[in-house]
């Protein structure tokens, strides 16, 4: 292959979900089968790149100064959802299940792989409950080991001495599974059967 185009396969081999096989397909199919659509896709992630940015607030990503869920005056901003990623959110959204705010961790603790408090979107969120906005947090993070120790550090570090209640999504959701991979009525069961943490 031309050293163009293997540069190109090893940049999408790069992005979650795309393997050798698949970044090359893709490669293959932006390049040779369907070069009209290169362009528009370039435009598109240039125009994301320069415009979009984490919601001070929610760490959600936003076009303007807040994210749009935080900003909609039909949702609960008392009800915060804690969840690791955007797709995670989005996710949730899709189950129509839900209609408070969320808050974007950017991840989990994890001190094997080196992250740390100081490493995730824990400020904003700790300001909101300070601040006297948050009568219950859902956390909605993943069923493993780093997933509950950043439930237990929301409980123990940001909660203590808050009037705040804090749930935690029943899990329909397979152990060590990912909350972007359920389907909607799945994620439906799992918000509604949450419990106390």
């Amino acid at each position: 292959m031309s050293p163009a185009f293997e540069k190109v396969h090893q940049l999408l081999k790069q992005l979650p979900g795309l393997g050798h096989r698949s970044a090359e397909r893709v490669a293959m199919h932006l390049i040779v089968e369907k070069p009209e659509r290169l362009q528009p896709l370039c435009d598109a992630l240039e125009e994301a790149a320069a415009k979009l940015h984490r919601c001070p607030v929610t760490g959600n990503l936003t076009e303007g100064e807040l994210c749009e869920i935080y900003a909609d005056p039909a949702r609960r901003r008392e009800i915060v959802c804690v969840v690791e990623t955007v797709p995670d959110l989005m996710a949730i959204e899709r189950s129509g299940a839900y209609r408070g705010v969320y808050h974007v961790l950017h991840g989990k603790l994890s001190p094997l792989h080196g992250v740390g408090p100081d490493d995730l979107n824990f400020a904003p969120l700790a300001k909101r409950i300070a601040d006297g906005e948050v009568s219950e947090i859902i956390l909605a993070l993943s069923n493993d080991i780093e997933g509950e120790a950043t439930c237990h550090y929301i409980q123990d570090e940001l909660l203590s001495g808050s009037a705040a209640s804090i749930s935690r999504i029943g899990f329909g959701l397979p152990s060590g599974g990912g909350i972007v991979f359920a389907d909607a009525a799945t994620l439906r069961n799992a918000l509604e059967g949450r419990k106390q943490f």
